[in-house]
This record gives C-alpha cells, sequence and structure tokens, in this order.
C-alpha cells in the first residue's frame, strides 16, 4: 500500500511535513516524497489530510467477558476503528474478573483475531477485594500490559503501597481508581450546586483529592510507573504537578468528557451525562486544561463505558455512572483543545498516541521506518456530526455533537479498518 501526500504529525519525533508513506507487512516500509507505486501497489491518494501514528486509548471497557450485552471486543473493536484508535488497553472489572491467567489468556487469544490491537491489564487484586494481590509474575508473563481494579480504590495504604512495589520491580504500570466512598452518598453526579437544586447528595471532589494525595506519595515512595485514572479535580491536578516535582513517576489521565463539560451538563443530559468520576466545575474544567497544556496530565484517555439503554433510563441515582467515548475523542481534543488554542495539534496527539505507547511499552505511537502500520488519516478542519455508532452502546452526552476532525482512514497493521 502507498499513501500519496500526507500530512505526517509525529508526536514522538516533534516533526510534520508532506510525505508519502510505503507499507508493506503490516510495517512502514518507506517514507519519502514522490515515492513510484510498485507493480500492483494499492494507491490511497491523501491530497494533504493528516496523518498520525494510530490513537492509543488506555482505559477502556470492552465488558468482555460477562456483561457483553453492553459492549463486545468486536463491536468495542469496530467503535474504536472507527474514532481512529488502533490500540485499547482493557480494564479487568469483566465478569469474571481478569485476575487468571486462563481469563488474561481468554480475552487476548479472542481479541487477536479483531482488527486492531487489543491490550489487557490484569487486576491488582484478587476479586476486587483489594485484599489478596495478584501474581504479579504470572500474569505479566501471560500478557497483561499493566495493572488497575480500575472502578474500585484501593482503600488500604499498606495494600496500595505494596502493589505499587511489584509493580515498579517488573517495571508494569499500576493504574488507580480514587475515591474513598466514606464521603460520597450517590456516585456519579458532583455534590455542589446542581446536585443541591436537584436535592441529590452526590460525590464531593474532596473523595478524590484525599486518595490521589495519598497515591501521589506512596508512587514518590515505592518509585513505581503509577497512573491517576480520570482525573476530576483541579486540586488533584495540582497534587500530581507537585508529585512530578518531586520525581515520582506519576501519569494522569483526562478524558474528554472532563475537559469538555462541567456538572451543568446533568441538567441538560440527565444520566447520559452521570459518570464516575462525575463532571465538576468550571474552576475544575480549567484546571485540567492547564494540566494538559504544562504536562501535568500526559494522557487522555475516555473511559469508555457502555451501558443499555434500558439502564441508562432508569432514575439519575439508580442509573450506572458511564458513557461511551472511543467515537467521539480525537474530534472532542480538537474541537475543544486545539480549535480554540489550548493545545497544538502536535500536542494532542501526544497524549493520545506516543505517550500511552512509552507508558505501556507498545510497539506503536510513532510513524517511522520499521514501525508497525498502524495510522489515523484525517481532516482536522472538516467537521462531522456525531450521529451514528458502531459501539453496541450510544450512551453519551455528545450524540448529535457537531464536532472537528473527520477521520477518513483508520489503518492498523497494514489493513484499512475503517474507511469514513
Amino acid at each position: 500500500m502507498l499513501l500519496k501526500n500526507g500530512f505526517l504529525v509525529n508526536p514522538r519525533t516533534n516533526t510534520s511535513h508532506i510525505t508519502d508513506i510505503r507499507i508493506t507487512d503490516g510495517q512502514i516500509s518507506e517514507l519519502g516524497s514522490c515515492l513510484s507505486p510498485l507493480e500492483n501497489e494499492q494507491i490511497i491518494e491523501l491530497d494533504g489530510l493528516t496523518v498520525a501514528p494510530g490513537l492509543i486509548d488506555t482505559h477502556i471497557h470492552f465488558r468482555d467477558p460477562g456483561l457483553t450485552y453492553k459492549e463486545d471486543l468486536h463491536t468495542g473493536a469496530l467503535a474504536a476503528a472507527k474514532g481512529g484508535v488502533t490500540s485499547v488497553i482493557c480494564m479487568a472489572n469483566t465478569k469474571p474478573t481478569v485476575d487468571s491467567v486462563e481469563t488474561l489468556k481468554d480475552i487476548l487469544t479472542r481479541g487477536a483475531e479483531e482488527k486492531i490491537r487489543i491490550y489487557q491489564t490484569a487486576a491488582v487484586s484478587q476479586g476486587l477485594k483489594g485484599e489478596i494481590m495478584n501474581d504479579f509474575d504470572a500474569l505479566k508473563a501471560a500478557g497483561a500490559c499493566g495493572f488497575t481494579d480500575d472502578g474500585i480504590p484501593l482503600l488500604d495504604a499498606d495494600f496500595c503501597s505494596k502493589a505499587m512495589e511489584k509493580a515498579a520491580q517488573l517495571n508494569m504500570p499500576i493504574s488507580l481508581h480514587e475515591e474513598d466512598k466514606s464521603f460520597i452518598t450517590n456516585n456519579g453526579i458532583n455534590a455542589g450546586e446542581v446536585s443541591e437544586k436537584l436535592g441529590i447528595k452526590g460525590s464531593p471532589s474532596i473523595a478524590e483529592e484525599v486518595m490521589v494525595a495519598r497515591d501521589c506519595m506512596l508512587a514518590l515512595h515505592t518509585k513505581a510507573p503509577v497512573v491517576i485514572q480520570h482525573i476530576s479535580s483541579g486540586n488533584s491536578v495540582a497534587l500530581v504537578r507537585l508529585a512530578k516535582k518531586l520525581g515520582a513517576d506519576i501519569h494522569a489521565e483526562a478524558t474528554p468528557h472532563h475537559f469538555t463539560l462541567t456538572e451543568e451538563a446533568v441538567l441538560t443530559y440527565g444520566t447520559l451525562a452521570k459518570m464516575n468520576p462525575p463532571l465538576r466545575t468550571e474552576k475544575d474544567r480549567l484546571a485540567i486544561i492547564e494540566g494538559l497544556k504544562d504536562g501535568t496530565i500526559d494522557l487522555i484517555a475516555t473511559d469508555h463505558a457502555p451501558h443499555s439503554e434500558e439502564e441508562k433510563n432508569k432514575p439519575l441515582t439508580e442509573a450506572p455512572s458511564g458513557i461511551t467515548g472511543l467515537e467521539t475523542s480525537l474530534g472532542l481534543g480538537i474541537t475543544n483543545l486545539v480549535k480554540i488554542g489550548h493545545l497544538t495539534l502536535m500536542e494532542l496527539l501526544e497524549k493520545m498516541t506516543w505517550n500511552p505507547a512509552a507508558l505501556y511499552h507498545l510497539p506503536s505511537g510513532s510513524i517511522e521506518k520499521g514501525a508497525p502500520a498502524d495510522l489515523v488519516i484525517f481532516d482536522p478542519d472538516e467537521k462531522w456530526t456525531a450521529d451514528t455508532f458502531l459501539s453496541k452502546s450510544s450512551n453519551t452526552p455528545f450524540k448529535g455533537a457537531e464536532l472537528y476532525g473527520k477521520i477518513h482512514y483508520t489503518i492498523c497493521r497494514g489493513e484499512v479498518v475503517y474507511k469514513g
């Protein structure tokens, strides 16, 4: 395959220019100007469309095994490809939990049959109970790319510290869901002006902040590569910034919904704007954007969390938390960060490609000779409407939104897996 006249944007090398890209046997075999087609070679004329590394989403729920009426590996892979995502890292809170080599290998074996790259984390603790640590060595050997009890906080500080120490020995990321449940009455809704208006007691930011403060210091002490998942509080951003300054190997994820919306969205979208951690205040949203700008937050991940329409149609305090995000993440980033001037396109893509690849030791994330041919090809100035979805679920407040950044092709392992 020969891609002609694409505008390459490569965050790893911080370079951008017009080039041709030749793909052979799933890899980038040649880069250069005016490359001549080979006999019987497929040619795709890009006419200046942007070519970037395929997006890597470090926080995904495909609900497989156990809850596949919401999503499964196949529909999740289709949704990812439509969103320009060529690699996903799935969370371990499936049914059964990914706390055994058997369950892990089952997911990885079935995931290898899909058109994108599906990576799988393993649970930190058996049954997500935060009491008995899983066999990290065996799970890493079986293919786990990291460890997390996402959805459940590790409340026992000593247990969390020991898990970090083991992750540090293996040089594996350990990702943490940060909430002290003793502060929370109703999850998924910020405790603030909107919850008061609705007569609902919600989840205050202090529930996240006290855990982030603890784990920043544990990260500094253990030297583990620690990820603060789906950060939602401005104070949490400041804590991560301090921990980085002190020398901790700490990272933070921001979701598109947390840098785009505030708690006010609950009044408009109801349960479609209910997620955990919740949307917070405008001050928090702007602090997250500032953290993205100065590098405190180095990952953009969706926390893609599909639910059925029936589940989301329940009353606000009863409906499950979470929204889908794979098919809108690039568009939301371009629309709400790049077009407004908070980040350059290069900076946005760095947090969605190279940074996650480097943290999780993945082969993708860069465009260079010999690298995997995992690419997203899009027009950052072309508008499109998020009105159709390939995911089984469409529980998102962004349904019908007009966004910049229309995706024209997604290529994974040298194969076109989506054409828009």
